[in-house]
């Protein structure tokens, strides 16, 4: 990007021309978490202990001790978060040119509103391209379901029925196109994981973490207000920590919308 542009990108942030989206959902101990069967561990919900509230462990500042899971809130999958990613990047290891990029988003929401566990496929992607154009270079694909107005609700959000999660994401056939798409660089959903809520079901079982994390992209999760993006010409920016060896973090996720 040459100066002119960067200064052309402020300009259009100072007079409105471009807004400042937030897709990440507050972050407190009544955040949504994954809830994995026995025998599995399960991730915490987000808890805190205080250091010091300007008393006399300090009395000029306040400060806690957080205790939550990587996969918390809206929140970054690393490859190595799955088996078939364990040799790829950990969270400190992702490229920053990866984490900033062009954003496709595939509406699904009236069909989800009818159907819980509508799932993404093959020729709903093929379907957004022919409309929209190929994908760019370093696209980050969002699945926007509606899902984000269950956020405050951890019952209704995760959806859990007599046969395990009923939430939206996509097919085997769709997952691996994903994977394989050269321009794409990870893929988002507004749901508290990157697979459909009966992926667990499929073969193979959670196909988008088995091969977009082997492939060495990314996964977003619990994303919000996905509904003030259009289906192309947003820029999304990703910042999780630059956490060593993390498989996931919590992360702040802004998207540069024209009006």
């Amino acid at each position: 990007m040459s100066s002119t542009a960067v200064t052309d990108l402020l300009a259009a942030l100072a007079d409105g021309a471009v807004e400042v989206v937030d897709l990440t959902q507050p972050l407190s101990e009544t955040t949504p978490v994954l809830v994995l069967p026995e025998p599995f561990a399960n991730t915490p919900h987000l808890s805190r202990r205080r250091l010091s509230r300007y008393d006399d462990d300090g009395p000029a500042w306040a400060w806690d001790v957080l205790e939550l899971g990587e996969h918390t809130g809206t929140h970054f999958d690393a490859p190595v978060h799955w088996i078939t990613g364990q040799d790829g990047d950990d969270v400190a290891s992702v490229a920053p040119s990866r984490l900033v990029g062009p954003v496709a988003v595939i509406d699904r929401s009236a069909a989800v509103a009818r159907d819980a566990g509508d799932l993404l496929t093959v020729e709903h992607l093929e379907a957004h391209e022919a409309q929209h154009g190929p994908l760019e270079p370093g696209t980050w694909v969002v699945l926007r379901t509606g899902w984000g107005a269950r956020a405050q609700d951890e019952a209704a959000f995760l959806n859990a029925g007599p046969e395990g999660p009923v939430t939206p994401g996509p097919d085997v056939a769709a997952s691996k196109w994903l994977a394989e798409h050269p321009n794409v660089v990870g893929f988002g959903v507004e749901t508290v994981g990157i697979d459909a809520g009966a992926a667990g079901g499929f073969d193979p079982a959670f196909p988008l973490h088995n091969f977009l994390l082997g492939a060495g992209r990314y996964g977003l999760t619990q994303l919000a207000n996905v509904d003030r993006l259009p289906a192309r010409g947003a820029l999304i920016v990703v910042a999780p920590l630059k956490l060593v060896g993390g498989t996931g973090s919590p992360s702040r996720v802004l998207a540069f919308v024209p009006r």
